[in-house]
């Protein structure tokens, strides 16, 4: 068996987990999902196999999502599915290593320590904490270490975290709990009232990143629900304005919010905002039509960062090798 020999980065998402190995890269980005046995408590599945039962409603499996709005729902659960995902990557033996784990940055002293504690259940780990915006900021192509500031939004699952950064640390920043699965939750709810379709989220999900905010190529994407009034199978044809009009709440709301934080933002910071441009990163980032959308609103340039899904946990691995974990403010657990 592959042993890890040194440190960790840990993305902890809502909706997926992705962890990288010093010297080996990101080796596991699964959901962040856990599959239980509810008649004796054994676990029966994590990641993509626990995720591919969810909705699926099998007999006596309770198919979990430990975290919500980006922080830890069920301690017990997300302890088990991360020690599960570190067994995936590579056990760390009796090895002490540093384990470098991204939270939101609104969260609240008691939920970063759940996250501490979830880590260290086993004591394998001296765990250290930072804030995502920061991580992502690094992983976006930010020179930190040289004094550039720039301005993030981290469009996850649970959270959408919009920041202006500069120094390793946080300038202003705002978690706005509207993320992902708020958008997921407003496409499943105009497929039933305006069409009479009931669709799971997975198909939701499928939806959103086809047809976005641009109603996509065709203008339409096939999907597969059950019909409201019979409860039968059906295949349906949603349309893209369909969803771009389910989506445009919550999009307003992440393009308000990022107008509020650029007003608050120093002097000495908009220069470096303006010419590196609001920079789109997480699974969001990829919703079609996003970019230019907050380019309308709050009206400055904004950029999809480079491979976004990777961002938070790229750039945490940046700070690991760095030693930039050291000393920050709130790092550690």
């Amino acid at each position: 068996m592959i042993r890890i020999r040194g440190n960790v980065a840990i993305d902890l998402g809502t909706v997926n987990t992705l962890i990288w190995v010093a010297g080996r890269g990101v080796v596991l980005d699964e959901p962040s999902t856990i599959a239980i046995n509810s008649a004796n408590g054994a676990i029966v599945a994590i990641g993509s196999a626990a995720e591919s039962l969810a909705e699926k409603e099998p007999q006596e499996i309770n198919v979990i999502h430990p975290l919500r709005d980006g922080v830890i729902a069920d301690l017990e659960a997300t302890a088990e599915m991360l020690h599960g995902f570190l067994r995936k990557a590579g056990s760390p033996g009796r090895l002490r290593s540093r384990a470098l784990v991204c939270v939101p940055s609104g969260a609240t002293w008691v939920e970063r320590r759940s996250v501490a504690a979830a880590l260290e259940a086993r004591r394998r780990y001296t765990v250290e904490l930072i804030d995502e915006p920061v991580a992502a900021a690094a992983g976006a192509g930010l020179d930190l270490g040289a004094g550039e500031g720039g301005f993030i939004v981290d469009v996850g699952g649970g959270t959408t975290e919009i920041a202006a950064v500069a120094g390793w640390r946080v300038v202003r920043a705002v978690s706005l709990r509207m993320a992902g699965n708020a958008m997921d939750e407003a496409v499943v709810n105009a497929a039933r009232s305006g069409l009479g379709l009931i669709l799971s989220q997975r198909a939701a999900r499928q939806l959103k990143v086809e047809l976005g905010l641009t109603g996509g190529q065709a203008g339409w994407a096939e999907a597969v629900g059950l019909d409201a009034a019979r409860r039968t199978p059906r295949i349906e044809k949603v349309p893209g304005d369909l969803v771009a009009t389910a989506l445009e709440p919550v999009v307003a709301a992440i393009g308000r919010t990022v107008q509020d934080v650029l007003s608050d933002i120093p002097a000495g910071l908009a220069e470096d905002v303006v010419r590196g441009k609001v920079r789109l990163t997480g699974g969001g980032a990829l919703l079609p039509g996003l970019a230019s959308r907050i380019e309308e609103i709050a009206e400055i340039g904004a950029i999809v960062a480079e491979d976004p899904l990777r961002c938070v946990v790229r750039g945490a691995a940046l700070m690991l090798e760095s030693h930039r974990a050291d000393g920050l403010a709130g790092v550690s657990a």
